[in-house]
C-alpha cells in the first residue's frame, strides 16, 4: 500500500515538473505593457463611476 502511494506521489511530482517546463512567462516589456493597460483602465473606470455617482446623487437630491 505504501509503495503504491509513494510511487503515485513520485509520478505526481514528475508530472508537475513536466508541466512547469511547458510554461512560458511574459517578458519584462509585456508585463509592463499589461500593467499599464490595467492601471489606465482602472483610472478611466473610477472617473466614469465617480461621474455617474455624482449624477445619481444630484437626481436623488432633486427627487427628495
Amino acid at each position: 500500500m505504501f509503495t503504491r502511494m509513494i510511487e503515485s506521489i513520485r509520478e505526481f511530482f514528475s508530472d508537475v515538473s513536466g508541466e512547469l517546463k511547458k510554461v512560458s512567462f511574459p517578458t519584462r516589456a509585456e508585463t509592463i505593457g499589461s500593467t499599464t493597460v490595467v492601471i489606465v483602465f482602472c483610472i478611466i473606470m473610477s472617473l466614469y463611476l465617480s461621474f455617474v455617482d455624482s449624477i445619481l446623487v444630484w437626481v436623488v437630491s432633486k427627487i427628495i
